[in-house]
């Protein structure tokens, strides 16, 4: 029964600043652990000799622990912000401006339930205002809209800009005029 088995040896020593017990140089936790010496006194290695500095690698990474965002990482999974915006900035403002007329909601975007509504599509802004959807138009409906917020006790909502969308013009206005009228934009 004469088998060639693997069985290095293995040899351990305590560096020398340890055993003299002297204070860490630095103060992180890892200086404080004592410092260990392995080495192998054996022939064989375990892995063939054969092998590229590359090839060890491989082998050698492949046991090792893949990142967190490469294991964790789904198709599907939303990030923190996504699933965590909806209970930080609860009210969203809605703006949207058609040819003929601007329309302005906010809304709770857990219940999707809708806090404040302005339009100069409504029977009172039609009659009186001279344009539905001028400058003095968009004052109008960033007013009514902070006022209308404010009756309902929401005194801070987000808006958040489309894909190719810039705060100017009109939206810009309205903007202003909601945050000059007491209502912070988070």
């Amino acid at each position: 029964m004469a088998s060639s088995s693997f069985a290095p040896t293995l040899c351990f020593s305590l560096s020398s600043e340890f055993l003299q017990s002297q204070k860490p140089n630095s103060l992180s936790w890892s200086s404080s652990l004592p410092q260990l010496n392995i080495s192998s006194s054996s022939s064989s290695t375990p892995f063939p000799s054969n092998l590229s500095l590359h090839q060890k690698f491989v082998v050698e990474a492949a046991w090792t622990r893949r990142s967190r965002s490469e294991a964790a990482k789904k198709p599907n999974r939303k990030s923190w912000k996504q699933r965590t915006d909806m209970y930080m900035r609860p009210f969203l403002l809605n703006v949207f401006f058609s040819k003929r007329f601007i329309h302005a909601k906010v809304m709770h975007r857990g219940t999707s339930k809708v806090i404040s509504v302005a339009t100069t599509n409504a029977r009172d802004l039609r009659n009186t205002l001279p344009s539905l959807t001028d400058n003095n138009a968009a004052r109008v409906i960033g007013q009514l809209i902070a006022e209308r917020s404010k009756e309902a006790d929401v005194y801070a909502i987000a808006y958040e800009p489309g894909k190719n969308e810039r705060i100017e013009g009109r939206l810009g206005i309205i903007l202003d005029t909601i945050q000059k009228n007491g209502i912070i934009f988070v």
